[in-house]
């Protein structure tokens, strides 16, 4: 019997592999991507950014603008992730099978978490585009539903792996359900929780770059100005800037979450 089953996953890999292999080649002719032609672009392009895309010391008098605007993405990145969190957690103690008020509750939470979080956050922005067009605002509201969809059903999961004995231990003792929640959801599952914010926070300062450049709002507009006015010396700086915070903010989160951990 195990020899059969190790054959048959042998198999199935193997098939896999074939589909895979065939979809890749499929893929190939039909956008006339030339393999050969991307493989020697390489050199090219390291040699094209080894020569013009660096900062100069003229480039260093515009720092005082960027860093402003690198503040404005940073702000809005953890101000859309905290209310985020705040709701998503709402949302899971409804949505948990351990904690759901009634199915109707929980089927809805869960409906709203996988909507939410299977719309990429770039087409969050080109929606909101319509309603609220190139402002800060849609930025935020952008990051703000892509973090609330990813933290209810992280906070879903979290709630029915690390809390279901101590919930059934209070449930058993006829406690309440506001007591179950204070007493033991939120205890057991707060440090995987505030693990699961930064790691939103670190994302979405990185998707807030590319929300920038469709809604001409933060350090991503910065970017793309510059770019496009072949100012690449100043593009650059940019580029560096944003690099330094996404480090800073990882080893910031890596240092919270050894310590809550």
């Amino acid at each position: 019997m195990p020899a059969d089953v190790f054959a048959k996953k042998r198999r199935n890999s193997v098939l896999l592999f074939l589909l895979i292999g065939a979809a890749t080649a499929i893929s190939i002719i039909i956008t006339e991507f030339s393999i050969a032609k991307g493989v020697t672009s390489v050199p090219k392009a390291i040699q094209w950014s080894l020569s013009n895309f660096y900062p100069t010391k003229d480039s260093l008098a515009k720092l005082p603008d960027i860093l402003v605007k690198l503040k404005e993405t940073l702000l809005i990145s953890v101000a859309a992730t905290t209310l985020a969190g705040i709701l998503a957690f709402v949302f899971a103690i409804l949505g948990s099978n351990t904690t759901r008020v009634n199915a109707f509750f929980g089927g809805f939470s869960r409906g709203i978490a996988v909507l939410f979080r299977n719309i990429d956050v770039s087409i969050w922005a080109l929606v909101l585009l319509f309603s609220f067009g190139q402002s800060s605002l849609t930025g935020y509201f952008a990051l703000f539903f892509g973090s609330f969809g990813f933290l209810t059903r992280a906070f879903i999961e979290t709630i029915d792996e690390v809390s279901s004995s101590s919930v059934e231990a209070l449930q058993t003792t006829g406690a309440s359900y506001l007591t179950v929640i204070s007493q033991s959801v939120i205890p057991s599952t707060i440090p995987q929780m505030i693990s699961w914010v930064l790691f939103m926070i670190e994302t979405n300062i990185r998707n807030a770059t590319l929300v920038g450049l469709l809604t001409g709002s933060g350090i991503g507009f910065t970017f793309n100005l510059y770019y496009k006015n072949l100012s690449y010396d100043i593009a650059s700086l940019v580029v560096i800037t944003i690099i330094i915070s996404i480090l800073s903010i990882e080893l910031i989160s890596n240092y919270v979450r050894r310590v809550i951990l």
